[in-house]
């Protein structure tokens, strides 16, 4: 019953790869229409987690149950090799120092690396009984595929969507790399607040007529005191009002809306509006930067917002998006006083050389002794943090290679209008996110990457990227792979003989920066669903968490839009949620509450992770915990155990029942077999409905209820005399088997998609008729609706009927614990009740059968008043009246009997017993 799965699904699993099931499954639909998921690439640089296996799962259980609804359904599986992710993870735990190496050296290191995840995973990925084309994936560090990325890139460049340029972006100092809005997390962080006074310088004549100019300050408010350095500018709304206020012998500009509460966190209570203006009044006048001998311009914006601070935001042009762009739009200079690696460069004056977050202490130490502050606060807010490192990141301009988002942004929201999106929220988000992002910084500052193929003219210091550059380096990536781009000089790279297009120049160098990993994977669909081995563009399917929709649902997108293809790479996007532990509770390993697939698999076996995904509602936070699995382990063990009574009461052609010669026709099946066999047809009809629908848990609870139910609580248990005591080969029985042959070959059809290895196990035990395929489940069509199987008035009726079954049940219970009788064979019932009762109406209806659908020697059914001691059904408003059966006991079917004889051993036998073995 157990099944013993830790042991034996990988000797199925090796029958499957010896077989070639993936080649078998594609090989029964070919020709028929198609079905393609095409997967998202994991990185390859750790073994796999519970939520990994989760997507697999998933995606495993779609491309089962469509191949077994006949299409053609090759799934190519990938993995993501490049950047960051993979640094990270070769740098820790082989201690790397990849200064200390060559470009090339380490490129080689990290793709060993890369590869020894690959095949650990491919490993996890194959064990969980996840069916592809394990041996031909598809990787973003192999030749063939960074040679058609070169060309993605080319194509945008052409269309003039990539671009160079200075601009604030995502900077991790820790990696010293650029991150894409993707690579980006927000968790809280504590910080101190400062309210900062910039002395007003020129007032342009506006305020010198109500106050002391040299006493009159600019108050703004900043969660980053390091980034003063880079002031440039204070921003204020130009419809805002703003008030002039006097606070002993100073005076302050903000805005109203917000100055008790700024005054506040000063202590200042007692001061005076002395003028209103708005904020377009202070446009073009100057103030004093409070440490540095430099002037900065007011200046108007309409992101400046009332919600917080002073209504004067503190405006550095190299250290955020918006600031940037007013910063372009007044022509000030963008100044960027930190380098790479976080450190305060000599343009922050005194501050030079410290790292970022340690010069904040210092900044506000002198800030408060030269009296420049005016208050501070310490706050805990949401900053974010480098996915990959966990540190927190800074913005910073610095020169990067850009994709336009905003060019194509209508093109990629109209394209979403076309997405199937699961769920139907989904398109709004992807549209509001594209409309939303800033251009896409596409570099980055790593050395294992693909690199950016972009020359430089060392003549004229102009970037080239025409069709026959792009044509060269495609062609020698995919005979050399992307190293070719640090093995060989720059004219060797080029087509022979080639001239600068903007000078004529000669002279060339190659750009340092690779592509950002998310346009690698962006681009996976260029090489899985096209060209002369392609599987067909639009992909059918994309599936994976719903985080991704800023990664590689967006990233897929941009790079078919910006590539001239104008349409979505998929024509539907399917999300599930979070793996959580049993709380509900995020998974961390410093937490102990993290499980992982290879544990669940080494005790429960594979199939009972495949059934905790079939059991949760994935599009939400899935839970998981050794107390779910074993509850599951339970519920398995019920399907199992049904499959198992059902194989052990048909036996094999050879000593038993043999499906091509031995099924009865179905018009000729008792009641109770046709009940049996329509209530299958109409699971049948809802699991099919259920996969269609990607609804696995309706699939995984209405299996479970028909096997815990229908076949365990009643069929089963009913049916038992007949096919244990009727002659062997007699219709009654029979038809039995017949049944539940119907019965177990949809069944294990229909859990196949699931269960993989148990329905496997299942198919192997049973019998086959000759329209089977007898070599693999998976090779057989997911069982549909059957008119000929469907009998809903004889299903209605027997529903009826064990609706009122639980009554009389209950009776035998109690009278087996008053030890009335022992087992309900030797009971003898009088079931009491008013003729015009509904329950008794239909107990006349069925009186032939009801002994065997009590489990019970005798059923008398009266319409007299029932004795004192019946048990009272109030809800079917009958009595039951429990005594022990007349006669004897025949040895072999149980039943009490009055007309037993004894055979010559001594041993009572009924007559139909007698009559069957004589």
């Amino acid at each position: 019953m157990r099944g013993n799965l830790p042991s034996k699904e990988p000797e199925t699993l090796k029958k499957w790869n010896d077989e070639g099931l993936y080649e078998q499954m594609l090989k029964r639909n070919e020709g028929h229409k198609s079905f393609v998921l095409h997967d998202g690439p994991p990185f390859s640089n750790g073994n796999i987690h519970i939520g990994t296996a989760l997507n697999k799962i998933l995606k495993d259980f779609i491309l089962k149950s469509k191949s077994m609804e006949g299409y053609y359904t090759p799934y190519i599986p990938g993995w993501d090799n490049h950047g960051m992710p993979i640094e990270s993870a070769i740098i820790k735990q082989s201690k790397l120092d990849r200064k200390k190496m060559s470009v090339v050296e380490f490129r080689d290191a990290c793709r060993e690396f890369a590869k020894k995840f690959i095949n650990l995973q491919r490993t996890s990925f194959r064990r969980l009984g996840v069916t592809a084309d394990w041996d031909h994936p598809y990787l973003t560090m192999n030749p063939s595929f960074e040679a058609r990325e070169v060309k993605v890139f080319g194509e945008m460049y052409k269309r003039g969507y990539i671009y160079k340029g200075l601009k604030p972006v995502y900077w991790c100092a820790h990696d010293e790399t650029a991150l894409a809005e993707a690579e980006i997390e927000y968790s809280d962080e504590p910080c101190t607040s400062i309210y900062v006074k910039f002395k007003v310088s020129d007032d342009k004549g506006l305020l010198s007529p109500y106050c002391d100019l040299s006493k009159t300050y600019f108050v703004i408010w900043t969660t980053t005191p390091w980034t003063l350095p880079g002031n440039m500018a204070i921003a204020l709304h130009p419809r805002e009002e703003y008030s002039l206020i006097k606070a002993g012998d100073e005076f302050y500009i903000m805005a109203t809306a917000l100055a008790q509460n700024s005054l506040s966190q000063a202590g200042i209570t007692e001061y005076e509006t002395v003028k209103t203006f708005k904020g377009s009044d202070f446009e073009y006048m100057t103030a004093e930067h409070p440490f540095l001998d430099r002037k900065s311009l007011l200046v108007n914006a309409e992101y400046v917002t009332m919600d917080s601070g002073t209504g004067c935001v503190h405006t550095a042009p190299g250290f955020g998006v918006d600031d940037h762009v007013t910063g372009m739009r007044y022509g000030i200079e963008i100044v960027v006083p930190v380098d790479d690696r976080g450190y305060q460069t000599e343009e922050a004056g005194k501050y030079a050389g410290l790292r970022y977050d340690k010069s904040n202490e210092v900044i506000l130490k002198d800030l408060k002794e030269s009296g420049a502050l005016m208050a501070s606060e310490e706050i805990v807010h949401p900053y974010p943090h480098c996915w990959r490192c966990k540190n927190p990141i800074i913005f910073r301009a610095t020169p990067q290679w850009f994709c336009s988002v905003a060019s194509f942004k209508d093109k990629a929201s109209k394209a979403c209008e076309d997405v199937e999106w699961m769920p139907s929220w989904g398109g709004d988000r992807m549209v509001s996110m594209i409309n939303e992002r800033a251009d896409w910084c596409i570099s980055r500052q790593r050395n294992w990457g693909l690199p950016i193929p972009v020359f430089y003219c060392e003549d004229c210091k102009k970037p080239i990227v025409t069709d026959e550059t792009i044509e060269s380096i495609s062609k020698r990536f995919a005979s050399e792979g992307s190293n070719a781009w640090y093995t060989h000089t720059a004219e060797e790279l080029l087509p022979e003989g080639f001239v600068c297009p903007h000078c004529g120049g000669v002279h060339f160098t190659k750009e340092t920066d690779t592509l950002d990993g998310w346009f690698d994977s962006g681009s996976t669909h260029f090489n899985v669903l096209d060209g002369e081995n392609g599987l067909g563009r639009p992909a059918d399917l994309y599936l994976e968490g719903a985080d991704q929709y800023r990664g590689w649902f967006q990233s897929s997108l941009l790079t078919a839009i910006g590539s001239g293809l104008d349409k979505a790479p998929y024509k539907a996007v399917l999300t599930h949620g979070w793996t959580v532990d049993g709380e509900g509770k995020a998974m961390h390993k410093s937490l102990g509450n993290a499980v992982a697939p290879e544990q669940v698999i080494n005790k429960y076996g594979a199939d009972i992770l495949r059934l905790w995904v079939a059991s949760s509602d994935y599009r939400v936070d899935v839970r998981a915990s050794d107390a779910i699995f074993r509850q599951l382990s339970e519920s398995y063990r019920k399907i199992r155990n049904t499959a198992r009574i059902l194989l052990a009461n048909l036996g094999t052609p050879e000593d038993d029942f043999d499906p091509n010669k031995d099924m009865v026709d179905v018009k000729d099946l008792r009641d109770i077999d046709k009940w049996a066999i329509s209530r299958v047809n109409g699971l049948a009809k809802r699991v099919r409905e259920a996969y269609d629908s990607y609804q696995f848990h309706a699939v995984y609870h209405d299996i479970h209820n028909f096997c815990s139910i229908d076949m365990s609580k009643l069929y089963i248990d009913i049916t038992k005399d007949r096919l244990y005591c009727e002659k062997k080969d007699s219709v009654a029985r029979r038809s039995a088997q017949t049944a539940m042959y119907i019965i177990i070959n949809s069944l294990t059809r229909m859990l196949a998609p699931v269960l993989a290895y148990t329905a496997d196990e299942i198919w192997g035990y049973m019998s086959h008729t000759d329209s089977d395929n007898v070599s693999s489940v998976f090779c057989n069509d997911l069982p549909d609706f059957k008119k000929e199987y469907d009998f809903p008035e004889i299903e209605q009726s027997y529903q009826n009927l064990f609706e009122h079954r639980d009554g009389v049940m209950k009776a035998l219970e109690l009278a087996r614990a008053e030890k009335i009788i022992g087992k309900s064979l030797e009971a003898s019932i009088t079931i009491y009740g008013d003729k015009d009762n509904e329950a008794m109406k239909f107990f006349k209806e069925f009186e032939p059968v009801l002994p065997a659908v009590f489990i019970v020697s005798r059923v008398t059914l009266s319409n007299e008043k029932a004795p004192q001691n019946a048990f009272a059904d109030e809800e079917s408003g009958i009595a039951v009246a429990v005594t022990q059966a007349k006669g004897e006991k025949c040895v072999r079917c149980w039943m009490q009997k009055d007309d037993c004889t004894h055979d010559e051993d001594g041993q009572p036998l009924c007559r139909r017993c007698r009559e069957v073995v004589c």
